[in-house]
């Protein structure tokens, strides 16, 4: 029997009526609701600073003396460029592959989203995104406004400021702030540096298939960088050139041939920051010039004085010349060779042999080389600079010492006695008597042979002369500070840093300016604005004469002096120089110069202890500073000869008065001959031996019997002064 069908049940009018209120009801509040949110993620959207998006950190470069690039400081390893600079094969690999409808949308694409959806469902799980380039710029533009954690909060808000970053910059603009800021794995950051790290090329050179294969790092750039998964990145890099072809941006055959090219990695990833002591002094010196918030934006470029051959040069001869100390017989430290690889990452002070050194162009003060120990990356500990790197700097001060003695009217030929010192005959310490270091007295000599060869009893009577203030005040004039009030200063017992000690003996070469020592030129900006500019100061420090007086005198160590292995060493152009031990041998140092560069070398433990027996710094410092010295020696920096800042005239003097020589002089045998400058020649007659002042002004560059009778006139003068035959 059928069934009878049941008779819908008819409703009526006011259920009806119900309903559509109802629906009317619910299409309004959705519509208030779309409303609210928009009001509310509009007004949200409208407190980001939308200048943050052009304004990406980046690594301040470092350029060398020529406009080099030297190296990068820390940071994202960044470079930005105009989108003009960017191959056009990544323009369409990078809108094919994230964005083909970029050119259509305003910052949300909802086709893109619809079909993000339906691919998502038919496939169970979110396998497909629809964020934008746009969005994908806001994204990483304010990660920390929008957070890093997926939810429809964030997307909306995402969504709300890539419109009004669409509403402000144009569409290339957009591109070129994106193709700078997004990350492609290994550590670079923005398209430019991509290019380089992964291809050794700029990113306007990319061709087709590198151009794709940087595309497809963006999804997932650590997984898929092809430094670490190549066959990943080419699989990647495939997929991208098939969306190419679909969406008519290239053909199948040019397709095809992009897959088939090999893929050419760079063979040595770009330095991002140079690891050595002349970059840790870049760092200690923006600390001085700049304020944290101009270091950490990033984005300067900074002009050095650093000469990187000269650098890598001076770095080598460091560590060459120190690891053939150790393998001497009478080395008992521990090896450089033998420092054990855990004990590399403290990073702390050596218990091997180091060495540190500066060099200084004189015409200008610029730091050519700074190196600070014999390996950055087992020891940051700078030691040629910074308060914690002084040590005792020995005889390499008594330039200053006989400085401040000529100044006072002392001559190079003044008589002074290397005998022992007596006591009470220091005033202000009546029982100290240093001795020479080679334990012998040589009697009466020349003053200028005390510094010659480095003879302490002369060196400390010639401190007595001068006077301890006015030492004081030529170590203060060539920028060494807290020197202290003792005699032991004649001898240099008291510590200073490679940089100051070398920085100080500029003044030599410079004829008595002090040019102040500097490392960075110029700062400019990310803008390109200059920030900063290096003042090149000067002053006068000693008297031309006073400073030709001593270079005459230090060119003699270099020539018989201390110092004359300089020759054997290798080196036989025209230089000056001063040797340094301190007690114990436990400093070696040589601070020497040309005409055109002065470089200074020290040697040690970094606990002070005795390097060697016999270990001077002609032995050990010496040798360093000759090969630095004869690389740099070129047309850069030529060596020629030391030319007096003032005329010279030939003059006899009396080696007891240092005034002008009279024949009482003669009569006693303190009268000799010397060429002097005309501005540090005496006024007067000698005042201790009576009589007619002699003939003076004869030109220095006569050959007459008087000059070539120097030596054996003056000897024979000594003797019969002090009572010799």
């Amino acid at each position: 029997m059928a069934k009878t069908p049941k008779k819908k049940k008819k409703l009526g009018a006011k259920t009806v009526r119900t309903r559509s209120r109802w629906k009317v009801w619910l299409a309004l509040s959705a519509l208030v609701a779309v409303l609210l949110v928009c009001l509310v993620y509009g007004f949200w959207a409208s407190s980001f600073d939308l200048k943050q998006v052009q304004e990406m950190a980046e690594r301040s470069t470092v350029y060398d003396m020529d406009g080099r690039m030297y190296s990068r400081l820390q940071g994202e390893n960044r470079v930005t460029v105009k989108l003009s600079q960017v191959s056009p094969w990544f323009i369409k690999a990078l809108i094919a592959r994230e964005d083909s409808r970029f050119y259509d949308h305003h910052g949300v694409d909802p086709f893109g989203i619809a079909r993000a959806i339906f691919r998502n469902l038919t496939h169970g799980s979110a396998k497909e995104g629809a964020s934008t380039l746009t969005q994908q710029l806001a994204r990483n533009s304010y990660p920390e406004g929008l957070g890093s954690r997926k939810s429809i909060h964030r997307k909306l808000l995402e969504a709300f400021v890539a419109a009004r970053i669409e509403q402000n910059y144009s569409k290339e603009q957009i591109l070129e702030f994106y193709v700078n800021r997004i990350y492609f794995g290994s550590t670079v950051y923005g398209i430019e540096t991509a290019s380089q790290t992964y291809f050794g090329k700029h990113a306007s050179d990319l061709t087709l298939s590198e151009a794709a294969m940087i595309a497809g790092l963006i999804r997932a750039p650590s997984y898929f960088s092809p430094l670490k998964n190549l066959k990943g990145a080419i699989r990647e890099r495939n997929t991208v050139l098939d969306r190419m072809v679909k969406l008519g941006k290239i053909d199948e055959a040019e397709a095809d041939k992009a897959k088939a090219a090999p893929v050419m990695l760079a063979k040595k990833r770009p330095t991002s920051a140079t690891d050595n002591y002349a970059m840790d002094m870049v760092r200690r010196e923006l600390d001085d010039l700049l304020s944290d918030e101009q270091r950490q934006d990033g984005g300067l470029k900074i002009y050095t004085t650093i000469d990187p051959a000269l650098q890598k040069t001076a770095a080598s001869a460091v560590d060459v010349e120190l690891t053939k100390v150790e393998a001497r017989s009478t080395y008992k430290h521990p090896k450089k060779s033998e420092f054990p690889a855990e004990a590399k990452a403290e990073k702390q002070k050596t218990p091997y042999l180091q060495g540190a050194l500066v060099v200084i162009d004189n015409r200008t003060g610029g730091i050519r080389a700074i190196v600070g120990g014999r390996d950055y990356s087992e020891s940051e500990f700078n030691r040629a600079i910074g308060d914690k790197a002084t040590r005792q700097i020995g005889s390499t001060f008594k330039p200053f010492v006989y400085a401040a003695a000529f100044d006072k009217g002392m001559l190079p030929g003044s008589a002074i006695d290397d005998g022992p010192i007596a006591h009470g005959e220091v005033r202000q310490a009546a029982n100290w008597a240093p001795e020479n270091s080679d334990g012998t007295y040589k009697g009466i000599m020349h003053a200028e042979e005390g510094l010659i060869q480095s003879r302490n009893t002369m060196s400390v009577r010639v401190g007595e002369r001068a006077g301890m203030n006015e030492i004081a005040k030529v170590a203060a004039a060539v920028g060494i500070e807290n020197m202290p009030h003792l005699p032991s200063v004649y001898l240099g017992a008291f510590e200073a840093t490679v940089a100051d000690l070398t920085a100080a003996y500029t003044v030599f070469p410079n004829n008595g300016v002090r040019r102040q020592s500097y490392l960075i030129e110029r700062i400019d900006d990310a803008a390109g604005e200059p920030i900063y500019r290096a003042a090149h100061i000067q002053s006068r420090a000693l008297d031309p004469g006073v400073s030709w007086m001593i270079t005459s005198t230090l060119g003699k160590v270099v020539e018989r002096g201390t110092a004359s292995a300089t020759k054997s060493l290798g080196f036989t152009k025209p230089a000056a120089g001063k040797t340094g031990t301190t007690n114990d041998f436990k400093d070696a140092w040589f601070v020497g110069y040309t005409t055109s560069l002065t470089c200074g070398v020290w040697v040690g433990l970094d606990k002070p202890e005795t390097i060697i027996q016999k270990g001077y710094g002609s032995a050990l410092a010496l040798p360093i500073w000759v090969d630095v010295m004869k690389a740099a020696s070129s047309q850069r920096y030529p060596a020629t000869n030391f030319l007096p800042p003032v005329p010279l005239r030939r003059v006899t003097v009396c080696s007891v008065s240092n005034e002008l020589a009279t024949s009482g002089c003669e009569h006693a045998g303190t009268a000799y001959a010397i060429d002097l400058p005309e501005t540090r020649i005496p006024r007067d007659g000698c005042t201790v031996h009576r009589g007619s002042i002699l003939a003076q002004g004869a030109n220095p560059g006569e050959e007459t019997n008087q000059k070539r009778s120097v030596p054996q006139s003056i000897f024979r003068s000594f003797r019969k002064f002090f009572g010799g035959e």
